[in-house]
């Protein structure tokens, strides 16, 4: 058994009951005015800078007639002016509602009639697909407040960059409590509309002290950078909340998160920094490792990786290791516990395991029965930890389902090892039944991936000639790699156990994944459905 560290929730000071998390981040870096808090791709902003520019946008916002409690969307690229928007609404006690920069018009307008927000942040390179989204919709905005605008302002368009300068900075921010809902995050769930999870003024407290300063030692020295977007529950910790809960400077990227452009970033070509903490998800990790322009040990700057999304495959790990000397911390989090609740530790890392519970958190895993399984056995993981959302706006039914009582149902399957470490098996509605038993596609795809022609994979489980389950395999080569579907097989089958080899192997030349990187598995699955 892994010893538990001496810490947990009882050893770290709750927030007290008057409690704004944007006064607290700002609060605790005072005396760091001239140090930077953010740099983007144009420019630097100290903390000082932060504080004077979040307090005036909370000025600003209160002079529109925004009331607190109601919403804001912040539809924005990874630059200065997202954090400068998100602690300057909550500090004003407004709800930012942080949204996904690459989604459709269609699901902005459904976001800003759900959320009801009263006014719109946005970046000025996403204006074209807003102003459409504000014509499919029905709900008005009292306000469109555009950072770094691309084109002349209409009518209802401010500048925010004039709005800040408008106003004196807010002397006191919003008397909010510690379980006032503070921001929203919408849940990027398999399928249906996204869910709007609320989370409260404490909760990310919580996770930065819990798993940002007591398991991965995030420290004032640090320069953080994320793949992760920061309208991600994963990125926001990552990028904002940890660095700023300890003082440290974050690298902040509006484009996506290629080889390429992380390469540059981690090699000092942006900024005039090199990142010491890196936040990444394993499909952005197996495409680094597979890039003819990998950088050097030597000439970056890492001493820790993080890793979150989907499970790490060993083999990724265990290559990232070699290569650069580092080991990839790998967790489990999710929108509706705010960050990770379950990982391996910088000082001992499991390849293969999402390793132990982080404490002040508790896991527990239960059967078809809802009691728990035995070790070794596949269950349904439950959380039970402080930073748990409020609920989901307007939808009692998937609230009641989710958060009950004290557990958040996480909708992955684990097993507990006799270590007290836990091994990803899949999300609940992905596992394969074969054979009248439990396959984890994870294990196969994580099999898979260790051939050396073999980029990605994917497996689904389709029906055979009698409607039994069988697997599939949806497989992304490497570059010119060759492999065969029989060389594959026996692969597998000289690993694992023989009925858990795909039956059926498709070489496609990418995957479908959500903007996270995460592999759509359900899309797999509708496809075959309909070619059936």
């Amino acid at each position: 058994m892994h010893p538990a560290p001496a810490h947990g929730p009882d050893s770290v000071q709750p927030p007290p009951d008057t409690f704004n998390i944007a006064r607290h981040l700002l609060e605790v870096n005072e005396a760091r005015a001239a140090k930077p808090a953010f740099i983007d791709d144009d420019g630097t902003l100290t903390y000082g800078q932060l504080g004077d520019r979040a307090r005036r946008l909370a000025a600003g916002l209160r002079s529109l007639g925004i009331k607190r409690e109601e919403r804001v969307l912040l539809l924005m690229h990874d630059a200065n002016d997202w954090p400068v928007s998100f602690l300057g609404a909550i500090y004003a006690g407004i709800v930012p509602v942080a949204v996904n920069t690459l989604l459709t018009a269609d699901d902005y307008a459904y976001m800003l009639e759900h959320s009801r927000s009263q006014a719109v942040l946005v970046s000025g390179a996403l204006m074209p697909v807003l102003k459409a989204a504000l014509t499919k919709s029905d709900h008005e905005v009292q306000k469109v407040i555009v950072s770094r605008p691309a084109a002349p302002l209409g009518a209802g368009e401010l500048a925010l960059d004039g709005l800040l300068e408008e106003h004196a900075p807010l002397a006191h921010p919003a008397a909010t409590h510690a379980d006032d809902p503070a921001f929203w995050l919408y849940s990027s769930g398999s399928t249906g509309r996204p869910k709007g999870t609320v989370h409260s003024q404490a909760n990310p407290y919580w996770t930065a002290e819990l798993y940002g300063k007591r398991v991965l030692g995030v420290r004032e020295n640090d320069v953080c950078y994320s793949a992760a977007k920061l309208f991600f529950a994963y990125g926001l910790g990552n990028a904002l909340t940890f660095p700023m809960s300890v003082g440290a400077t974050t690298l902040l990227m509006a484009e996506r998160a290629t080889p390429d452009a992380t390469f540059k970033r981690w090699l000092g070509k942006v900024g005039g920094v090199k990142p010491t903490v890196f936040f990444g998800a394993p499909t952005g990790f197996a495409g680094m490792l597979a890039s003819p322009d990998l950088p050097a040990r030597q000439d970056v700057a890492l001493r820790l990786a993080s890793s979150a999304g989907e499970a790490l495959p060993a083999d990724i790990g265990e290559r990232f290791k070699r290569h650069f000397g580092v080991d990839i911390v790998d967790g489990i989090g999710s929108t509706e516990m705010l960050h990770i609740f379950m990982s391996n530790r910088p000082d001992d890392v499991r390849y293969g395991t999402t390793g132990w519970p982080v404490p002040g958190y508790e896991v527990e895993l239960r059967g078809e029965n809802g009691k728990p399984v035995p070790d070794g056995e596949p269950g349904d993981l439950y959380i039970q930890g402080p930073s748990a959302a409020m609920m989901y706006w307007g939808n009692r039914a998937k609230t009641r389902e989710t958060f009950q009582g004290g557990w958040t149902k996480s909708g992955d399957k684990y097993v507990r090892n006799a270590d007290g470490t836990y091994t990803y098996a899949g999300r609940s509605d992905d596992m394969l039944k074969v054979s009248g038993i439990y396959v984890s596609p994870f294990e196969v795809e994580a099999t898979l991936v260790q051939h050396p022609a073999v980029l990605e994979a994917a497996v689904i489980g389709v029906p055979d000639a009698e409607g039994l389950t069988k697997t599939k395999a949806f497989v992304v080569l490497k570059g010119d790699a060759k492999a065969t579907d029989a060389e594959l097989k026996a692969f597998v089958k000289d690993k694992l156990a023989p009925y858990k080899y795909p039956r059926q192997i498709e070489f496609v030349a990418e995957l479908p994944k959500t903007a996270t990187g995460k592999i759509q598995r359900f899309k797999l699955r509708e496809r075959e459905a309909s070619a059936r």
